[in-house]
């Protein structure tokens, strides 16, 4: 996933290096579910992926079938930019690190949804006197 120009400071400089690595560890491959750095093709219903190559890509768009590039990124295990220790670091597929991610996700709207609300509260606070 890209890294959001607010939490930059939060990596390392030689990030790209550090992905690198990781990436060759895992030998372009997700580590979760094993789908190839940069393989065209779709996920089935079964969440296993379909490849195609050469010819079968433009048949399949011609076909109407929804295709996808898979891109590998790197996931903080323990969900700390700070710490890229080897064994905390995986490379993963966007759906593989999204699901890996999804509590977290979660967490962060809920957090954000309070910080929202209760810095609306003085406003609600200041119609309902005003009635």
């Amino acid at each position: 996933m890209p890294i959001r120009p607010s939490e930059r400071h939060r990596y390392p400089k030689d990030w790209k290096s550090i992905r690198q690595r990781i990436l060759d560890r895992a030998g372009h491959r997700c580590e979760f579910c094993g789908v190839q750095n940069g393989a065209i093709g779709r996920r089935k219903r079964d969440g296993s992926f379909e490849r195609f190559q050469g010819m079968e890509v433009e048949a399949a768009a011609l076909d109407g079938i929804r295709l996808t590039r898979i891109v590998l990124t790197i996931a903080h295990l323990d969900h700390t930019p700070e710490n890229n220790a080897n064994d905390n670091l995986r490379a993963l597929c966007q759906r593989c690190h999204l699901a890996h991610d999804a509590a977290e996700h979660l967490r962060n709207a809920r957090d954000t949804r309070h910080r929202k609300l209760d810095a609306a509260r003085p406003l609600l606070a200041a119609l309902e006197t005003s009635r």
